[in-house]
This record gives structure tokens, C-alpha cells and sequence, in this order.
């Protein structure tokens, strides 16, 4: 069964759009959160190629419930759809083995279950963004959890912010590993202490999993942070929304367990 669905995913700072047609990724669409209240154009806009198919979706997911609100009510307005939440109506297809009472954010879910999707074997999932998440999904589709860090900017932020005499940095890939100015030199500290951490947890992960798991990033500064790096097997900017065709594809097939 093919699968028509407008996926909108609210994450901290940015709210990302997708539209799959026939089960293909055709269009994205990022908004800032600051802007969302006038989300309305983007989704006409994002909608408009599912307008004729009777069997169009709309699936939101998110980590910020009051943005959350305004997003579904403004679907409801302006598309006239329901909205379907994620977890809430449809669970996301990936197994978990957390601590009782524990709350993931959808989007780690996701990215999860994308990823073992295609997979189908041990992985890493790094999600580089406000936050960066390295998570760990083991041989039989199962989420263990992992690490949350801050991001990269949110790096940068605080050593301005929290320092006397260091200057607010561009986030930027460092012109080399030695920094010959206070600038690079916070460049080189943020670029190579996240690279340093991932590669850290994902070996230590291999420990658990008994296997080198694949690596696979995601999130707004991914290409920024991972591109080259030997240490990824691939950069797939579009996985938490690919997550979200998984679970709706999932639901489709095992009707009942929905």
C-alpha cells in the first residue's frame, strides 16, 4: 500500500515539513518555531499535491507541546484535516528497553525507527540539532536509549554567555585543529569535542552490541559537523521525517495493532 502523507515534525527551534506522494519524499519545508503562527501558506502550499488523494494523511509529531497546539489547530483551520499525533494514535514501530516511566521525545523514536527500517541491523543514531542525541538501536529493532548533549550552538552560546571575555562565534567548521585565535579556537573546541564524544559513545556501544554499529546522523547540523567523517556511514537530513512514513506504513499493514 502506497502512502500519502503531510508529516510535520515540531522540534525545538524549527518545525520541518514533508510531503510523500506514492510513497516518495517529494517536497520539505523548514519553519522557524518563532514563526509559526503563520504556518498557514506552508501548509497549502505542502498539501496541495495530496489534495486529490482520498487517502491523504496528516501526521504530526513533536517535543514542544504548546507549538504542538498551535500547529494542529492551524491545520485543522486551514486544511480542514485531523490531525493524527504521533504516539498518541499511532505508535512509532520500534521497540524499547528503557527505564519504567521513562519519556523519549518522538523525534529520537523516530530517527530510531527510520533507521532500522532500511537497516535492518545494529545502529547508531546521531541527531545533531539544538540538542545532540547519540541513541543506540540493537540488532532486533530494539531502543536502548543513549545520550543527550547540547548542540553545537548551544555550546557556543554558553561560553559567551557564561565567560567574562569570550566573544559570541559563528558557528563554522574550524579552519584546522589548532586554533590561532580565540575564535578558532572555540570553533576547534565545539567541532572536535562533538566529533570526540560521538566517536567515544559509539565504540562504547559496540562494547554492548558486541558488533560496530552503523552510524547514521541526521539533524540541522549534520552536514556541518559529520561530512567526511570517517566515522559515519551516511548523513540522511530527512530521517525523522522518513520515521514518520515508517510508523504510518507500519499502521497501514497491522491495522489492529494501531
Amino acid at each position: 500500500m502506497n502512502i500519502n502523507l503531510l508529516a510535520i515534525i515540531v522540534g525545538n527551534a524549527r518545525t520541518r515539513i514533508g510531503t510523500f506522494v506514492d510513497d516518495k519524499l517529494i517536497d520539505t519545508r523548514i519553519v522557524d518555531n518563532k514563526r509559526v503562527a503563520d504556518l498557514g501558506p506552508a501548509l497549502t502550499s505542502m498539501f496541495q499535491p495530496l489534495a486529490d488523494k482520498p487517502d491523504a494523511v496528516v501526521m504530526l509529531a513533536s517535543v514542544q507541546p504548546d507549538i504542538c497546539d498551535q500547529v494542529t489547530q492551524q491545520v485543522r483551520d486551514v486544511l480542514g484535516k485531523k490531525v493524527v499525533r504521533v504516539e498518541q494514535d499511532l505508535p512509532i514501530p520500534i521497540g524499547r528497553k528503557l527505564d519504567p516511566e521513562t519519556i523519549v521525545g518522538d523525534d529520537r523514536l523516530l530517527n530510531a525507527a527510520a533507521a532500522y527500517d532500511v537497516l535492518k541491523q545494529a545502529c547508531v543514531v546521531v541527531d545533531a540539532g539544538t540538542a545532540i542525541t547519540v541513541d543506540l538501536v540493537d540488532g532486533a529493532g530494539t531502543f536502548h536509549g543513549g545520550a543527550i548533549g547540547p548542540g553545537a550552538q548551544m555550546n557556543l552560546t554558553a561560553l559567551h554567555e557564561r565567560t567574562a571575555q569570550l566573544p559570541e562565534v559563528e558557528l563554522k567548521k574550524p579552519a584546522e585543529p589548532i586554533g590561532h585565535n580565540t575564535v578558532e579556537a572555540i570553533r576547534s573546541g565545539v567541532f572536535f569535542g562533538l566529533r570526540g564524544m560521538v566517536r567515544e559513545l559509539v565504540e562504547l556501544y559496540a562494547e554492548q552490541a558486541d558488533a560496530f554499529p552503523i552510524v547514521v546522523v541526521t539533524g540541522g547540523d549534520a552536514q556541518l559537523l559529520f561530512d567526511g567523517y570517517d566515522l559515519v556511514d551516511r548523513i540522511v537530513p530527512d530521517l525523522t521525517l522518513l520515521g514518520m512514513a515508517a510508523t504510518l506504513k507500519t499502521a497501514a499493514k497491522n491495522p489492529a495493532e494501531s
